[in-house]
C-alpha cells in the first residue's frame, strides 16, 4: 500500500452505524446523504460492500474528529501542555488536532502547517502493519483494547520523522462521538 493511500478499514461500516445511532440518523435519512439506496447503508455497516473513495471522503466529512465541545478543547489543551512527546489525531483520517511542544520540535515544518493536514503519508512501515491489523483487533468496536503498543520502525521523513521507537495509541470517543487516537512515544 503506499504510504499516500489511507486503507479502508472494514470498521467504516462500524462507524457509519455508530454515527446514525448517535445522531439518530435512519438508514433511509443516510442513504439520502450519501445518494445510494437505504439496502447500500445496511450492507455498508454489515461489511458486506465497500465503499467508493467519493463515499469514503463524504464518510470522512461525517465522522472526522473536531475539537468543537469544551471538554474536546480541554483535551486538546492536555496535549499541547504535556511535556512528554504526543500528539492527538483524527482516528479516522490521522488529521493531526493537537500537538505538544515536544513533538512539534521533531517536526521540520512549523506547527501550523501541519494543525489539520493527515499524517498518514508519514508513517512508517510498521505503523502502516499496525493499521491495517486494528479491525481484527477490534479497535473501532465498543470493547477495543483501550490502548495498544508496538514498535513504530522509521520513516526516512525529514517533515515528520519517526524513528524507530516504542509507541501507544489510545483511541478516545469525543463529545460528538467522532473518535480521536492519542499517540504517545514511550521510548
Amino acid at each position: 500500500m503506499p504510504a499516500t493511500a489511507l486503507p479502508q478499514p472494514a470498521g467504516l461500516g462500524i462507524a457509519l452505524r455508530r454515527w446514525r445511532l448517535l445522531h439518530r440518523v435512519k438508514q433511509a435519512h443516510a442513504a439520502q446523504l450519501f445518494g445510494v439506496a437505504q439496502s447500500t447503508i445496511s450492507r455498508w455497516e454489515n461489511g458486506q460492500q465497500l465503499m467508493s473513495p467519493q463515499e469514503q471522503a463524504r464518510l470522512g466529512q461525517l465522522l472526522g474528529a473536531r475539537l468543537s465541545a469544551a471538554a474536546d478543547q480541554a483535551l486538546a489543551r492536555l496535549v499541547e501542555g504535556n511535556q512528554r512527546p504526543v500528539h492527538l489525531v483524527c482516528d479516522l483520517s490521522h488529521r493531526l488536532l493537537a500537538c505538544s511542544p515536544s513533538r512539534a520540535a521533531e517536526f521540520a515544518l512549523p506547527l501550523s502547517d501541519l494543525l489539520g493536514r493527515s499524517l498518514w503519508r508519514f508513517s512508517s512501515e510498521a505503523i502502516m502493519q499496525r493499521e491495517a491489523s486494528l479491525q481484527a483487533l477490534g479497535w473501532r468496536e465498543q470493547l477495543a483494547p483501550p490502548a495498544l503498543e508496538f514498535d513504530t520502525g522509521h520513516n526516512r521523513s525529514r517533515v515528520v520523522p519517526i524513528t524507530a521507537g516504542r509507541c501507544r495509541w489510545t483511541r478516545l470517543l469525543l463529545a460528538d462521538g467522532s473518535a480521536a487516537r492519542l499517540v504517545e512515544t514511550l521510548a
